[in-house]
């Protein structure tokens, strides 16, 4: 099939289908988040059981994300998206008839490769049916589509939790999966990349994964097993050891998924750590701020979701504006003030406690921090994608996708830790009111590191290649791109 023109009937029929297919695994790492004090009420789940049911779903994807793009771009990018649509219904539908905490952590896991299916899938998809000139066109509708189905998310969330059920917000995913694998069946054409690697880095992927479980887990069952614990202890160092191997297998590997001589690349690499101090912050900042919201301050969850709707609103409407300030001032100086503007909203934030007013002190506090990231995130994405020649396009962007990722996994496990949860629980206000407050101190210093690494790394000019200055983010997740 010949690639289509934007507007055209068949144009939209592909473009509602990736926007309908993303935001399956979009919203539901928005609005799992707001259930978890109602899931920790019905299935008596500790502190390290919610971090788990964050977790398990983000050690998956972060893990495997990089994996689902290089099975699209060899074996059909239609089949593999499709396959992780049905994945991820089917991992959803577990996840929905739960009767305990370690089969929805399970479930969440098997969700997780799911999403690592489909998510690469759906830029790629764009990229290859549509005409050239209309490229762009089609991903900003999908970047701001998309922005709108994470704004409605809490909405939802929050609805179905106020009739009664968290498991509605994982049961509603199987009859959605099941349209958009008949719309795409029907109306999007397969593509792949004849350039592909023949070979699966498989070595690359089983020690990633391993390095990523092995500290995520050490990390979560320490505050209640103790540093001393063997398990612990062992889980840690066959975490640090797995990751080392990973950079070493990569380093050797003619097919390697992560090119380590990419990082020579003084702007790339220096994206990607602003990258990770960023969203390990906003890791902390989404897992912790609306439990607290509902556990500290007493917000029903409906409430507590639409609490961050300004944020979203922020970035849907003015990212256009900060991607074009972006190039055309050059990246440093965003990149600089935005995480400074995010570290004064987190000190805002870290004063919402008991009976918190919401026009006073949690509104203000959500505006500053959206605008710092509004801010931050066009510039910064395309820095990324721009530090390296066109041919590694692909590359850099599913490279800045997983480190963010994999930042927001390793956060929820550390900072509670680092924060001084000991063996409490999280859905308790006298245990989680002071663990919240040190986290986002934590996490403005993460910012403030952040903005002293973009000064420090980031090139002056805008990067040679241009990126759609209507990228969007929404702010719990990682930059919606390729």
């Amino acid at each position: 099939m010949s690639p289509v023109r934007y507007g055209t009937p068949a144009g939209r029929w592909i473009l509602l289908a990736m926007v309908l297919g993303s935001s399956l695994a979009f919203i539901d790492a928005t609005i799992v988040n707001l259930a978890l004090p109602t899931i920790a009420r019905e299935l008596g789940a500790e502190a390290s059981g919610l971090q788990w049911i964050v977790n398990g779903y983000a050690l998956s994807l972060a893990s495997l994300v990089l994996l689902g793009g290089s099975l699209g771009d060899r074996f059909g990018r239609r089949r593999v998206f499709q396959t992780g649509v049905a994945w991820f219904a089917l991992a959803s539908l577990l996840c929905g008839l739960a009767p305990n905490a370690e089969i929805l952590i399970a479930a969440r896991v098997l969700q997780g490769v799911g999403g690592a299916l489909l998510t690469p899938g759906a830029l790629a998809i764009l990229e290859a049916s549509f005409v050239a000139e209309d490229r762009a066109k089609a991903i900003g509708a999908w970047s701001g589509l998309g922005g709108i189905g994470g704004a409605l998310g809490p909405l939802l969330g929050g609805w179905l939790l106020e009739l009664g059920s968290w498991r509605a917000l994982f049961l509603i995913n199987v009859p959605a999966a099941a349209l958009v694998i008949a719309m795409t069946a029907r109306h999007v054409p397969e593509s792949s990349d004849q350039n592909a690697a023949r070979r699966i880095d498989v070595a690359g992927v089983l020690s990633s994964a391993i390095g990523l479980g092995g500290l995520t887990y050490g990390f979560t069952a320490w505050p209640s097993s103790g540093p001393d614990d063997p398990a612990v202890v062992l889980s840690l160092a066959v975490g640090v050891l797995a990751l080392a191997a990973f950079v070493l297998i990569e380093a050797r590997s003619a097919d390697a998924m992560l090119p380590i001589r990419i990082f020579r690349t003084r702007a790339f690499s220096g994206a990607n750590l602003v990258t990770f101090l960023v969203y390990a912050a906003n890791g902390g900042v989404f897992f912790l701020l609306v439990l607290n919201l509902q556990v500290v301050s007493g917000y029903p969850a409906l409430t507590a979701g639409l609490a961050l709707l300004p944020m979203t609103l922020l970035m849907l409407t003015l990212s256009a504006r900060a991607g074009a300030l972006g190039q055309r001032i050059g990246p440093r100086v965003p990149m600089t003030a935005g995480p400074l503007i995010c570290a004064a909203g987190l000190l805002m934030m870290s004063t919402i406690g008991p009976g918190a007013p919401y026009w006073t002190r949690v509104l203000p506090a959500v505006l500053v921090f959206g605008l710092g990231l509004t801010l931050l995130v066009a510039p910064l994405t395309a820095t990324a994608l721009g530090a390296l020649d066109d041919a590694y396009a692909g590359i850099a962007s599913g490279v800045n996708n997983a480190v963010a990722r994999a930042a927001g996994l390793l956060a929820v496990a550390v900072l509670p830790l680092a924060a001084g949860l000991g063996g409490g629980s999280l859905t308790e206000a006298a245990t989680l009111e002071p663990v919240y407050q040190r986290t986002m101190l934590i996490c403005a210093g993460l910012m403030v590191a952040g903005s002293l690494v973009a000064y420090l790394t980031v090139p002056g000019r805008a990067p040679t290649r241009r990126t759609p200055a209507h990228t969007f983010c929404d702010p719990a997740s990682p930059p919606v791109h390729r």
